[in-house]
């Protein structure tokens, strides 16, 4: 290791307490042996290719992995269509009529959707698509909301072999053009709105501004939603439900290579130019099957429920193909967590017995703002499994979720992955690994992960860099358009592993605690500094629900760490309690890392997926002038944050 502090993170906060599973849920999991990652270090291609196994293949593979840094290819000469595991499989069981989807809309209607009639939906649909022209190798936009149409239309597209690029509902007509013209998407599929917090999102609107300047697209399919007054352009517009209406209810697969494009998806926007990640078939199927199955335990009598929208790659790889693969029930909710009353995910969960729940860090520490009030109204005995998916959770947020969400007995199993892996890489298998708080814990069987300094060597103990050194089946092969961009972003940093671009620390028991973003670190005399950490050891205080930490330049420290604050219901601000938590930090993990400055606000700037846009508040903190907020949840807290911040 090196000596210079800035080239390693510092690892300041402590956590020892240790949640193993309990007896009676490990006698039942689907992975209780801990041989299995034995198993899986010594011949990880043999691993992954068992699971492929349990797929549907056309042809089966001629080699399971050809590897060419960066370059991979998995299940070499395989055909397969990815929706035959996710469709034909079950109508040909006895899960034909299962339920695959139930749906509930923010006004509270509600649809299910079985196996066969999911199927029929998706054959339909694709016929539709067929007529229109659209081919193997086409790419096709989606923008919607979250209604059962949004993954019938990924699923229509994988069934004739065309390449879907989904653009999620909630960015700007300007976000939705720059995704189709770097695609070439030759059709868009919209809907004439969708609902957010009792508001019209007016999609087929936006839609329509986006497509002024996008020449590649000839046809456009609207889904009619509601009663929203849209546009119809004659000749290029067409409504869903006259295309598929007298269309045939079955559909050929297309049969595919394992490595033709699945889809594309758009990360990064808000920082800049949007990256289109490519994803290819036979692998990350393979990733997204095993990982769904193992990671939440899935059993065929669970009923399963991804917060994510479809728009992001949460939403592709454990709403659409990994569950669909497992054969599971499925609640697909379109609004938002607090309409019209903070106890909506609380009593859908009452509603419909979800067993598995699975949502992000963001979330739960809204959920903690509002107070226990709104679960307690609920029972949600149901439930046996939790996740978290998204940014580092905290120990206080994680402990949270365990009591209030899982009444302390249901496992938690925090995930760390990103759109360009694909599928889950460090997680715990829910009946082997003791969990703790804030901790991802292991990688995932057949990943290969290690902490790293600056230079590239590994870690044992202590903060680094995360780096992922064998190659896995769900990985980007590369930026659509962009292979040059693909190697630099990912594959440059050191010669013999992926580096994505997070911050890590390894414990004494080899677990691994995700820090943040590389760009989320600061450097404060001298010593690199996770946001992560004091934004944990805020949260940790029992009046804060949440905070959101940036590093600003400071004229003796270098930098120095400034911390926007939301407090606990009925908790009200002061300058007290500002000093109260500057000190309750340094108590915590030290004075090093003690906030120049608090600033406290009744929400901190969310994209819609839930992640803090902690760009903007480096951008408040230094008086820049302030980036694209297109993406935001609520822009308007932007405004109320610099305010606070000029009176301070």
């Amino acid at each position: 290791m090196p000596n210079s502090k800035a080239k390693t993170l510092e690892t300041l906060l402590s956590e020892e307490r240790l949640f193993p599973p309990s007896k009676q849920f490990s006698a039942q999991a689907n992975a209780n042996d801990f041989d299995i990652y034995k198993k899986a270090a010594n011949d990880p291609e043999a691993f992954w290719a068992s699971f492929a196994s349990q797929l549907v293949w056309r042809k089966k593979w001629d080699k399971i992995l050809e590897w060419n840094r960066p370059d991979a290819k998995w299940f070499v000469g395989g055909k397969l269509n990815i929706t035959e595991s996710c469709l034909d499989v079950h109508v040909a069981s006895d899960r034909r009529h299962k339920a695959a989807f139930i749906w509930e809309g923010e006004p509270g209607d509600r649809r299910i959707l079985t196996y066969y009639e999911l199927y029929r939906a998706v054959c339909k649909f694709a016929n539709a698509l067929k007529k229109l022209g659209v081919e193997k190798g086409d790419r096709v936009a989606i923008y919607m909301p979250m209604i059962p149409e949004l993954p019938i239309a990924l699923l229509a597209c994988a069934r004739i072999g065309a390449v879907h690029s989904v653009v999620f509902g909630g960015f700007s007509p300007e976000s939705l053009r720059e995704r189709i013209n770097d695609a070439g998407a030759k059709l868009l599929i919209t809907a004439d709105g969708g609902w957010r917090r009792g508001r019209i999102i007016p999609l087929k609107h936006d839609a329509d501004i986006a497509l002024e300047g996008c020449p590649t697209i000839r046809d456009v399919i609207v889904f009619k939603r509601g009663d929203f007054p849209v546009h119809i352009t004659e000749g290029r517009d067409h409504w869903w439900h006259r295309l598929v209406d007298g269309a045939a209810p079955d559909c050929e697969p297309e049969i595919m290579d394992a490595e033709d494009p699945l889809f594309t998806l758009y990360t990064s926007g808000t920082t800049g130019k949007p990256k289109g990640i490519l994803h290819t078939i036979g692998g990350y199927l393979t990733g997204v099957y095993a990982t769904t199955k193992l990671v939440f335990d899935m059993k065929p009598q669970d009923l399963f429920w991804c917060t994510a929208d479809i728009g992001w790659v949460t939403g592709h790889s454990y709403v659409v193909y990994g569950p669909l693969a497992c054969g599971v029930t499925q609640l697909i909710y379109e609004g938002a967590p607090d309409w019209p009353d903070k106890n909506r995910f609380w009593k859908l969960i009452e509603d419909y017995g979800v067993t598995i729940f699975y949502t992000a860090p963001t979330a739960i520490r809204s959920f903690m703002r509002w107070g226990v009030k709104w679960p307690k109204m609920h029972n949600l005995s149901s439930l046996r499994l939790l996740g978290s998916v998204g940014e580092p959770i905290n120990p206080e947020a994680w402990m949270w979720y365990q009591e209030h969400i899982g009444g302390d007995n249901c496992p938690i199993v925090d995930t760390w992955w990103q759109t360009e892996t694909g599928h889950i890489m460090i997680a715990p298998l829910p009946g082997l690994i003791p969990t703790k708080p804030g901790s991802a814990t292991k990688a995932f069987p057949g990943i290969s992960a290690a902490v790293f300094d600056e230079q590239g060597n590994e870690i044992v103990e202590g903060g680094g860099f995360l780096g992922i050194t064998k190659p896995w089946p769900g990985m980007a092969r590369t930026i659509w358009g962009d292979h040059e961009r693909f190697v630099k972003t990912y594959w440059s940093k050191w010669p013999h592993a992926y580096f994505p671009a997070d911050g890590v620390k390894v414990d004494q028991d080899g677990y691994l605690w995700l820090l943040g973003r590389v760009d989320d670190v600061m450097l404060v005399a001298g010593h690199n500094l996770s946001t992560m950490e004091v934004e944990s050891a805020l949260v940790d205080h029992q009046m804060v629900a949440e905070a959101a930490v940036v590093g600003i330049q400071h004229e003796i420290k270098g930098q120095a760490p400034i911390a926007f604050v939301t407090l606990k219901g009925g908790i009200e601000a002061s300058n007290d309690l500002a000093a109260q938590l500057k000190e309750h930090v340094a108590q915590k993990i030290g004075n090093i890392a003690r906030p120049e400055q608090i600033i406290f606000s009744s929400d901190l700037p969310k994209t819609r997926s839930g992640k803090i846009m902690r760009r903007l508040l480096r951008d408040i903190a230094t008086g820049k002038v302030l980036g694209d907020t297109t993406t935001l949840a609520d822009p308007s807290v932007v405004e109320e944050l610099k305010m606070k911040y000029e009176e301070d």
